[in-house]
Parts: structure tokens; C-alpha cells; sequence
């Protein structure tokens, strides 16, 4: 891989047009969203992890979820919150891989997670007798391991295909490397990255058609029970809400990306190409929070004690 051996210095172009209280505005903002995620979600972890009672798949799956969204942030905010306070906004070539290696670990983490959550409801819903032996201990270490194992092995890919030929720009058009980002910056594409482009649209309809498929068979099984409507509010209506907001954000990315270049500013490109990256971390916990009982109680406890 001679093309990235030698030091290459990256312009991030994002805030090219932001002036200096444009950027303090958007960095007192940015900054205690930064610490929030991470207060919201280390919290959970830490409430799972110490509450024995929750050391069930479900909350096991929610514990991950929460430690690939502080991946995904981790990855995201010191760094823009650097080119915030500066004006020379830029990364090397090394530090841009790194970056987009943790984003794309986080991105299909998020849905790969998300996807055996899905699962894992819709076993305990509509085969609650066939539950405790399905989701085994040894089954549920092999979800969390591919949880992980495949978006690393994704993230792998992408770089390597990324990276296949020499780089020609150094303008980086986001406020975070990516995979695209770093495509764009190659002297010319071939068909590797189109097959890889094909590999992961078939790999998200997968994951997506799962967690349809299992939720409409969860609302047909909780038709005609009461008890499974209740457990559907309590348990699988945050994991629905987040899966969709999920698919919300990320489609703004996407769709931003294709309409940049004919009507989006800057700043609004800009501002949708990081939603994914900083709604979700956020909003993931305290809707967790909130709808999940054995959560909440132990929350409002914790919070009785400090009084």
C-alpha cells in the first residue's frame, strides 16, 4: 500500500464558510452534547452492568448498543470540536483511516444491534416458552460477538477498497472521514467499490427486513394477547422507536449526499450528514430510560439516594 506509506495532510472543508461566532455558537452547543451522550450512556452501562437482575439478553444487547454509541460519538466530536476552535482544519491521511474505521464500526454496528434486539423480542414474544432455551448463554455470546466481529470486518473492507489507489485531492468535504470520503480522495474508482456498494445495500435490507419481519410478526402475536400488548409497550416499543429513528437519521445522510451539489448550502449539508452520528448516542438512552421499568426504577432509586 505505497499510496498512503508517505504523510498526506487533509483540508476539511465543511466549516470553510462558517465565521468565528458561527462556530462558538455551534461549539457551546456541541461540547454538552458531547458530555451528555457520554453521562446517558455510561450511566446505563453502568446500571446494567452492576444490577444483576438486568443481566438478561435483552438489556446484554442494550449494554452493547450503548458502547458502540459512544464509539460512534467518541469517533466523531473531539475532532469537529477541534475545527470548531481553529482555523486551519485539518487531518492527516492516518488520522482520517482511523476515524472512518471507528464511524463505519459504529454505522453498522448501530444496525446490526439493533437487528438482534429485534430477534431477540420476538422470541421472547412469540416463542416465550422456547425463550430461556433459545437465548442461551453461549447464543447470546455468539450475537454479541457478531455484533461486533461484523462491522469490524466491514469497516475493514471499506478502508482497503477505500484506499486501493493513489491519492489525488485532499479536501475532505465533511466534518469526519468516511468511507467516501476517502474514495472521493483517489485518483480514479473501479468497480471494487461498486461491488462493496452492492455488498452493503444487500447487507442493510437484510438487517432492515429482520426487524420488520420480526415486529410484524410480534403486532400479529399481540393481537389476541394482552400480555403480549403489554410486554410489546414496555420492551419492543423503545427498540421500534429507536430502529426507526435510526433509519430516519441515517437517511438523511444518504439522501444529503446525493442532493448536495444542487440544492443543499453548506451549512445544511453539513448539518445533515452528522445527524446520525449525534441524535442517536443521545436519544437512544432516554428513551430506554424512560420506557424500560426495571431501568427507570433503578434510575429514580439512584436519584432518591442523592436527596
Amino acid at each position: 500500500m505505497e499510496n498512503i506509506s508517505s504523510s498526506h495532510i487533509l483540508t476539511v472543508t465543511a466549516l470553510n464558510d462558517w465565521d468565528w461566532t458561527s462556530r462558538i455558537m455551534v461549539f457551546s452547543f456541541a461540547l454538552p452534547g458531547y458530555l451528555l451522550t457520554i453521562v446517558l450512556n455510561v450511566t446505563l452501562i453502568m446500571i446494567i452492568a452492576f444490577e444483576k437482575a438486568l443481566h438478561e439478553p435483552m438489556y446484554i444487547f442494550l449494554c452493547n448498543l450503548c458502547v458502540n454509541d459512544l464509539c460512534g460519538t467518541t469517533g466523531f466530536y473531539p475532532r469537529a470540536l477541534i475545527y470548531l476552535l481553529t482555523e486551519t482544519n485539518t487531518i492527516s491521511l492516518e488520522e482520517c483511516i482511523v476515524q472512518s474505521l471507528v464511524i463505519i464500526v459504529y454505522a453498522v454496528g448501530e444496525l446490526s444491534n439493533l437487528s438482534v434486539m429485534a430477534i431477540d423480542r420476538y422470541i421472547a414474544i412469540c416463542q416465550p416458552l422456547q425463550y430461556p432455551g433459545i437465548m442461551s448463554p453461549f447464543t447470546v455470546r455468539s450475537l454479541v460477538t457478531f455484533i461486533w466481529i461484523f462491522p469490524c470486518f466491514v469497516s475493514i473492507i471499506a478502508i482497503l477498497v477505500a484506499m486501493k489507489h493513489p491519492i489525488c485531492r485532499h479536501d475532505i468535504d465533511k466534518l469526519f472521514c468516511e468511507n467516501l470520503s476517502l474514495v472521493n480522495l483517489g485518483c480514479k474508482e473501479d468497480i471494487s467499490y461498486g461491488i462493496f456498494n452492492g455488498w452493503m445495500y444487500v447487507s442493510i435490507t437484510v438487517f432492515t427486513g429482520l426487524v420488520l419481519i420480526s415486529y410484524l410478526q410480534i403486532i400479529l402475536a399481540c393481537r389476541k394477547s394482552k400480555v403480549n400488548q403489554e410486554k410489546f409497550f414496555s420492551t419492543c416499543m423503545p427498540h421500534l422507536i429507536i430502529f426507526l429513528n435510526y433509519i430516519v437519521c441515517s437517511f438523511f445522510d444518504s439522501s444529503q449526499t446525493e442532493l448536495r451539489a444542487k440544492t443543499l448550502s453548506r451549512k445544511l449539508y453539513t448539518f445533515l450528514s452528522i445527524v446520525y452520528l449525534t441524535v442517536p448516542p443521545v436519544v437512544n438512552p432516554i428513551i430506554y430510560g424512560i420506557k424500560l421499568r426495571h431501568v427507570r426504577a433503578k434510575i429514580l432509586y439512584i436519584l432518591q439516594l442523592k436527596h
